[in-house]
């Protein structure tokens, strides 16, 4: 990712991010069964799981993770420090067995590997060939047997359906009764995106060498993907 696009991104969720959580149910029509169904597919075989979450923000999808798994080890990274400060606070005292990192997820390094990768609303806002690679790396971090989790947001596969999409997000949204400006700053949010189709992102997470992939849940354009890294 550029500078100046981790900047822009990094600056737009700084400023919201006290009203991130409360805006968020408004935001995403379909906000219970796309948290709650990307949270069921963390699976491990112990109660302490190693859990990576990219573009944690306020910590959401990792809450719902820690509420399946009390003793995991949960490391939050992200651009924004204003959101991970707003994780902190969301986690309190339930933050032992946990890390904030304020950075870029793209060239994460760990000299262990995960369990479970996730991340949500996040991997949307790379650019395509940003996104493969990334695909590549999240299957470096992996232990074998683990899984990546990704509840984000997707192009249509047509110009008609992506404005279907479109225009089904809006006119639900704007049913709400979020003010003119936090529609307005919503609006301009969109204009870091830089999604892509979800069968050309499915395509990249076989490549990578992932198996068991598959779009679990879709609602227009917001879809939770899964895949696995083989055992050994």
């Amino acid at each position: 990712m550029k500078h100046q696009d981790k900047q822009r991104i990094s600056t737009k969720f700084d400023q919201i991010a006290e009203k991130y959580d409360s805006q968020r149910k408004k935001l995403i029509p379909c906000f219970d069964d796309f948290y709650r169904i990307a949270a069921s597919l963390v699976q491990a075989d112990h109660p302490a799981p190693r859990i990576l979450d990219l573009g944690a923000g306020t910590g959401l999808f990792s809450s719902y993770v820690l509420h399946q798994f009390p003793g995991a080890h949960i490391t939050l990274i992200d651009l924004s420090e204003g959101m991970l400060d707003v994780a902190k606070l969301r986690f309190g005292e339930d933050s032992a067995h946990l890390t904030f990192v304020a950075g870029d997820y793209s060239h994460f390094e760990s000299a262990e590997t995960f369990d479970c990768i996730i991340s949500a609303l996040s991997i949307h806002h790379l650019e395509d060939p940003a996104k493969e690679a990334l695909f590549h790396h999240i299957f470096g971090l992996l232990k074998p047997g683990g899984v990546f989790v990704n509840a984000d947001q997707v192009l249509g596969s047509s110009p008609f359906l992506d404005q279907l999409y479109r225009s089904d997000w809006t006119t639900k949204i704007e049913a709400t009764d979020l003010t003119a400006d936090a529609l307005q700053a919503a609006y301009e949010r969109t204009k870091l995106d830089k999604m892509a189709p979800l069968e050309q992102q499915l395509g990249w997470l076989r490549e990578a060498g992932f198996a068991d992939v598959d779009c679990i849940y879709k609602y227009y354009n917001f879809v939770v993907m899964h895949a696995r890294k083989p055992a050994l």
